[in-house]
């Protein structure tokens, strides 16, 4: 490996040790889900954070001290910007001011399944048009094995300087939880690996000042390569269970209660959970591009490609739940009034992309059924790309619930009143064991059920109409 020259050398003890003393001006591109926590934890660190997005809205809700995302609170962004930490713009130009550049925006799949890099590389060539020599840039997007320098490398190179001497580059994968109370930028631990030595060097320094443990890994291929095993292991796992969970339901079998009798082990076994469909940026995105990736190596990813299609079918075995449950009283879908509980691809967050909710309520509308919907998190549902409907969060009150022919349990929010739903719902299809088991008491079910129950905090749980539970 060629040795870096004295200039280099220079240009990284400088970044160093603006790093170090907290006068690096760390630039990021994508101020979303994982850009808003992340601008966070520099500004907390002590850094001056310049945010960069496409979306005018977002950035001007940004420049009025509010937060765009319901887990990171007004008031924290108000402060960054009331300090002088934090500056968000729409233009480019102003990456000029950043001696670090952190890559945050999406990276979604095409209708054919395939890897769309296209923000990517829009953001790569802002940076590579407006960096400054010794710019560290790191992307942080979740892709492929090999994108940092098949792909963002030779962008940015074109800028004239050249990677491990005029500027530096690594790959470092978010890991956000949005919602999870224990978990944030700050105190998940962060992999690093750097295109080139120094690279991994300086984004290891960098991180170190803002998050609690900084894991360093061989090359960027190597976390690159991390990230989508973590998910792609989730998407495996949460198919198994699914299908079991449409075999025991044939058995008979309550998965719910077999998957808490085998998590007594104390080895060998991770609990996972059945569901409705995956939802959210990750899991049902992430292993089409491990999949994708494959296929250049000449191979079939036979396994996580089966538990992708299982995980995608999920939606429709609910809507023959549904389906089911309606005939057995002598009811139509198409004459029916469905309730939904939960629209967020997830507990307690606002988030809706690729939610299971959205593919549910288009299927049940073709299937003639009136749908309304109850969210605490999301008010209104905003139509777009195959999601053709516009609708408002109605709300969740004794008559709502008894109106409707069935309510359907989609994401299991902790500050619901299920209760309520288990004495007035005619029939309920819950996918997400909010309710207990047919038969069973609920003041019993909610003071021992290891679920989202245990948090709702229902003052009476005792249940006046059991209602039949899919």
């Amino acid at each position: 490996m060629k040795e870096p020259s004295r200039v280099t050398l220079n240009c990284a003890q400088q970044l160093e040790s603006r790093i170090a003393d907290r006068t690096a001006r760390v630039g990021i591109l994508g101020m979303g889900y994982v850009g808003v926590p992340l601008a966070r934890a520099f500004c907390q660190a002590g850094f001056r954070v310049h945010g960069f997005d496409a979306d005018a809205t977002r950035v001007q809700t940004l420049q009025e001290g509010r937060s765009p995302i319901a887990h990171v609170p007004h008031s924290d962004i108000a402060s960054m910007r009331d300090r002088g930490r934090l500056q968000v713009t729409t233009d480019p130009k102003e990456l000029r001011q950043v001696d670090v550049a952190l890559v945050c925006v999406p990276t979604p799949i095409t209708e054919s399944q395939e890897p769309d890099l296209t923000y990517v590389h829009a953001a790569t060539r802002e940076i590579a048009r407006y960096m400054n020599p010794g710019t560290l840039v790191v992307l942080e997007s979740t892709t492929y094995p090999g994108t940092t320098e098949e792909i963002v490398q030779p962008i940015l190179e074109e800028s004239g300087l050249v990677c491990g001497e005029g500027f530096f580059l690594a790959f470092s994968p978010e890991r956000e939880d949005p919602g999870n109370p224990s978990y944030s930028t700050s105190n998940i631990p962060k992999l690093v690996g750097g295109v080139d030595e120094i690279g991994g060097t300086l984004a290891h320094h960098l991180y170190a000042a803002a998050v609690e443990t900084v894991v360093r890994v061989a090359d960027a291929r190597t976390a690159e390569a991390a990230k989508v095993l973590e998910n792609t292991y989730r998407s495996v796992n949460i198919a198994l269970v699914n299908e079991l969970k449409i075999l025991f339901d044939r058995m008979g079998i309550d998965i719910w209660a077999a998957i808490d009798a085998a998590a007594t082990k104390p080895f060998g076994f991770h609990p996972f959970y059945p569901g409705p469909g995956l939802g959210g940026h990750c899991i049902p995105v992430d292993p089409h591009y491990l999949s994708w990736r494959a296929r250049q190596f000449g191979m079939s990813t036979r396994f996580i490609d089966l538990a992708g299609e299982v995980n995608a079918a999920m939606p429709d075995y609910v809507i023959s739940q549904v389906v089911n449950e309606l005939n057995q009283v002598g009811k139509a879908i198409s004459q029916s009034e469905l309730l939904i509980l939960g629209v967020a691809y997830k507990r307690n967050i606002d988030d809706t992309r690729e939610s299971p909710a959205l593919k549910l309520i288009s299927k049940l509308r073709k299937l003639g059924a009136r749908v309304h919907y109850h969210d605490p998190y999301v008010p209104v549902l905003n139509s777009g790309p195959g999601f053709p409907h516009s609708m408002e969060s109605v709300p969740l009150d004794e008559e709502a619930v008894a109106n409707s022919d069935l309510v359907l349990i989609v994401t299991d929010h902790s500050d619901v009143d299920y209760s309520m739903v288990a004495r007035y719902a005619p029939l309920v299809v819950d996918t997400r064991n909010c309710l207990p088991p047919k038969g069973a008491d609920m003041r019993e079910f909610l003071e021992t059920s290891p679920t989202v129950l245990r948090t709702t905090g229902a003052k009476d749980a005792s249940t006046k109409n059991p209602q039949k539970q899919a």
